[in-house]
């Protein structure tokens, strides 16, 4: 699947620990369903993304350890705040999801969550993690571009 453009989306929330810890393979789009005051709550930026991950189990996938803030007008009917989630994916990215990992030991991390033509949408990457050396190298190398960078507006 292609990566959305984000321009013309609105960010509801990022996972930046996400890109330090894992690196990404690949990413896919997914919908998400949400109850009553969620989506209230997501409108007003109150989701959090770190330290949640996704995982398939019977043939769906669900995110896990998200947190969305109780809605401050919402009544007795508001929703519990890290509750799972089920994603809304089709069930050959399902499949293909399962098997990537089952048998490669890869993780589904959600990267960002945004809305597209009213709709929340997470956007999901499928991760290998990195190890103390990698983060070092990815450090490396983002000094060095910021250097280059630098250089370049300086003549």
């Amino acid at each position: 699947m292609a990566t959305p453009d984000h321009a013309a989306h609105k960010i509801l929330a990022t996972n930046r620990k996400a890109f330090r810890d894992y690196s990404v393979l690949d990413r896919i789009e997914a919908g998400i369903a949400l109850v009553g005051t969620e989506v209230q709550s997501l409108r007003h930026s109150h989701a959090n993304l770190t330290g949640s991950y996704a995982k398939v189990e019977h043939g769906s996938v669900w995110l896990q350890q998200m947190t969305i803030e109780a809605y401050e007008f919402g009544n007795r009917f508001n929703h519990n705040p890290t509750r799972p989630r089920r994603l809304l994916l089709h069930r050959r990215e399902i499949n293909k999801m399962t098997a990537q990992t089952e048998q490669k030991g890869l993780t589904i991390v959600p990267l960002s969550m945004y809305l597209k033509k009213g709709m929340v949408k997470v956007e999901l990457g499928i991760c290998k993690g990195k190890n103390v050396g990698d983060k070092r190298e990815t450090l490396k190398r983002k000094t060095a571009d910021l250097e280059a960078a630098r250089a370049m507006r300086q003549r």
